[in-house]
């Protein structure tokens, strides 16, 4: 039985279990010896470590990318190209869980949720108060999605159940999400400046990045929230903050931040404005056994010289 050597780190029991017994793993090293660089046939990136070209030239025969997650703007798709390597990635199966978690943040930033919590828990609290934590009324509010593909459409469906009116921008109008769901297509200065909520759940590429930064603060409406369920570099990361610490716009909730983490001492961190959450998207038992097994459906086809079962197109 032949065996395979792939690079990957820190890979979850399952995952290996899955890859089968056929697979040796080789933790991710700067500095591998040519030997042992030459029996490396294929790569599993968990937890997005960078696949560029340098790095796969260290690496001369590997035959796959298979990518933990739908994202892969941490990988060289075109340099994985170039070198006639495939990229598979893991998609269709974490959009409900990520919508899920788009309208979870939401809610969070919209009703005091975090904050909330914090006080019910604290010594101060001894009596019930109505004056504290008034949030922001969510049914009949207007959301504006930036990025109406597969997860985009589940955050408006979820939104649709709170009587929320929609609106999106995407690249392109998207003329069969506006007839199933009633959604309707806006500019994007129109999408920031008449949203309630502004749900960004676009992918990361050199047209969404640095998409939302002053300016864009400065058209949207000072009880506006912003969430960023898309990738960190989508929103200018200073801008953020000089938004959120100016009454430009209400509130924020991200999934995801510039870089990631964020510096345990950076001045985000200590905004009550601000719902953080450390990149759960997908976090979710069902979705995340399923992206395992996509990973390993596609590593094991690109081993073996089949097509793969989800390929990136780059």
């Amino acid at each position: 039985m032949n065996r395979f050597t792939i690079l990957g780190d820190q890979l979850p029991p399952h995952l290996v279990e899955l890859l089968g017994d056929d697979v040796d793993v080789l933790p991710w090293t700067d500095s591998p010896d040519e030997d042992t660089a030459r029996d490396v046939v294929g790569i599993v990136t968990y937890g997005h470590p960078r696949v560029d070209g340098p790095l796969l030239d260290r690496f001369p025969n590997v035959r796959i990318v298979s990518n933990h997650g739908v994202g892969v703007d941490h990988i060289d798709v075109a340099a994985a190209g170039q070198r006639g390597i495939p990229v598979g990635n893991t998609p269709g199966c974490l959009d409900r869980s990520t919508a899920d978690m788009t309208m979870a943040l939401l809610l969070a930033a919209a009703r005091n949720v975090v904050t909330g919590d914090e006080y019910a828990r604290s010594p101060e609290f001894t009596q019930y108060d109505p004056s504290i934590l008034i949030g922001h009324e969510v049914s009949g509010a207007t959301l504006g999605i930036i990025g109406m593909g597969r997860i985009g459409q589940h955050v408006a469906r979820r939104a649709k159940a709170f009587d929320m009116k929609v609106i999106y921008y995407n690249r392109n109008p998207n003329a069969a999400a506006e007839e199933a769901l009633g959604v309707e297509y806006a500019a994007l200065f129109e999408i920031l400046e008449t949203s309630d909520f502004v749900s960004l759940n676009c992918p990361l590429t050199p047209e969404t990045e640095g998409l939302i930064g002053d300016e864009e603060f400065e058209l949207m409406k000072s009880s506006a929230i912003l969430i960023n369920m898309a990738r960190g570099p989508v929103v200018d990361t200073d801008a953020l903050y000089r938004a959120l610490t100016t009454g430009q716009i209400a509130a924020a909730a991200v999934d995801v931040t510039d870089p990631e983490p964020l510096p345990r001492d950076h001045p985000l961190l200590g905004l009550k404005n601000l719902v953080i959450t450390p990149h759960l998207g997908s976090a979710s038992n069902r979705t995340r056994r399923r992206m395992l097994e996509l990973t390993a459906e596609n590593l094991r086809a690109g081993l073996l010289g089949h097509p793969l079962p989800h390929r990136v197109e780059g």
